[in-house]
């Protein structure tokens, strides 16, 4: 494998002149700096990455690491990572399938330095298991977390959900029904208390959290629709985890024979492609601008040039699932 010394007995100087050139770190002539890189160029030298890295102390190389790929981590990756491209950064995917020990591995890449800061958008180790890489650098996540060293680009989802609620209300629903994604969340305990809060202001009857839990893909939206034609006493409308568990529901109700909003309404959540193609009704908390935040966080931890992560809101996006 050439080296520096390769270089320099062809270009007749000495290693440290050629480290100089390669590096572009400190004086070097004109005419000395073209015999150094022709005879890079000749004998087709590639620096090792890899000790540059561990000379300098970073490898301008971020990790995402994600349990699998949906509609949504589609859309934070594509932007963290364009986002991170424009300042100079290689970004790599782990996908975990929920599995802790990947998860795992993925974290002691940044204990080996061969990661500077990670974008965790879902977990699957304990927030205190993670905590513990956060000596060796940055760790944002997409999730809400109550911790004084892993930060979060999460927006309390209870005025979103809030939102939705009182969108619906207006609109004349009084039966509605619930599709949480993991009541063990602390978006999700938002999202309840927002629920909650809302039977209360209009003297409703609240159904169990419990009763609607785990629902997250569009297969579960057409569980949901399924379960909707069974029912003697149908509700009036539907809040959902996210766009792809109401993609899911109005898709399916509709093959069952129900017309939406007619007999029904539903609204989603994140505001993502799927829900622009079918024209559901969503709630829209600018998951690209989340994603770009989160670049922002790691990129002012790891260097001296700071960014202004932006200031995100709920906005309530009406389309023809709501009456």
């Amino acid at each position: 494998m050439t080296n520096m010394k390769d270089i320099a007995k062809i270009a007749g100087v000495s290693s440290a002149t050629v480290s100089r050139v390669i590096n572009n770190n400190g004086y070097v002539s004109h005419i000395t700096r073209q015999k150094v890189e022709t005879a890079v160029e000749k004998l087709d030298y590639v620096p090792n990455s890899q000790a540059i890295s561990l000379k300098k102390g970073a490898t301008k190389t971020i990790g995402i690491i994600a349990p699998n790929i949906t509609e949504t981590i589609t859309v934070l990756v594509k932007n963290f990572t364009l986002a991170a491209q424009k300042k100079g950064y290689t970004v790599i995917l782990y996908l975990t399938e929920n599995d802790p020990k990947k998860e795992l591995n993925a974290l002691e890449l940044m204990r080996s330095k061969q990661l500077d800061g990670i974008f965790l958008i879902i977990r699957s180790n304990d927030w205190a298991t993670i905590e513990s890489y956060t000596k060796y650098g940055p760790i944002v996540t997409w999730q809400r977390v109550k911790s004084s060293c892993i930060l979060s680009v999460f927006i309390d989802q209870y005025d979103g959900y809030l939102l939705g609620l009182e969108y619906l209300y207006a609109k004349g629903c009084r039966n509605i029904i619930n599709l949480y994604s993991d009541i063990r969340r602390l978006n999700t305990k938002s999202r309840i208390k927002a629920y909650e809060y809302f039977c209360e202001k209009y003297v409703l009857t609240p159904h169990s959290p419990e009763q609607f839990n785990d629902i997250n893909s569009i297969q579960d939206g057409e569980r949901i629709a399924q379960w909707l034609a069974k029912q003697e006493i149908k509700p009036d409308a539907f809040m959902t985890s996210s766009d792809a568990v109401a993609a899911g529901l109005v898709s399916q109700a509709k093959r069952l024979g129900f017309s939406v909003p007619e007999d029904f309404s539903v609204i989603g959540f994140d505001n993502i492609e799927i829900s622009h193609l079918l024209d559901i009704t969503t709630i829209d908390y600018s998951i690209h601008k989340q994603a770009e935040n989160a670049f922002k966080m790691i990129n002012n931890n790891l260097t001296l040039q700071k960014l202004t992560p932006e200031e995100l809101a709920f906005t309530l996006i009406v389309r023809k699932t709501t009456k």
